[in-house]
């Protein structure tokens, strides 16, 4: 079973660093390209971060260029996302996603319903 796991959310001040993880299983994970999607309170999803499946070419939403770094260890299945210089707009629930195909890797438009696997998310609050 294809399984993400988010974790790494919490309350911090503006300003302030989070890391985010996301264990995946189930699946080759070495093979696929991974991102990052967030959900702000009353808002639909919103792509962030794409990464491909070796780490050597990452891609970010203007919002966040600059602040946000995604990154995978390939060798622990694991996806990260380390936000710095943290503001309240960025309050949300942070997702992991597998590029399956049709995805933002492979378009370069972010459509949700290409996405088939989720986590359960991880909420980031930004507040002081």
């Amino acid at each position: 079973e294809v399984q993400l796991a988010e974790s790494g959310g919490g309350l911090v001040q503006p300003g302030g660093s989070l890391r985010l993880s996301c264990a995946a299983s189930g699946f080759m994970f070495s093979s696929y390209a991974m991102s990052w999607v967030r959900q702000a309170p009353g808002k639909g999803l919103d792509w962030i971060s794409t990464i491909n499946a070796g780490g050597g070419s990452t891609y970010y939403a203007d919002s966040v260029q600059g602040r946000f770094t995604i990154s995978r260890d390939n060798a622990q299945n694991t996806l990260y996302l380390q936000l710095n210089s943290l503001k309240s707009e960025d309050t949300a629930m942070y997702y992991c996603t597998k590029e399956d195909g049709g995805g933002y890797y492979y378009t370069g438009r972010f459509d949700p319903q290409t996405y088939n696997v989720w986590g359960q998310g991880t909420q980031v609050t930004v507040s002081s």
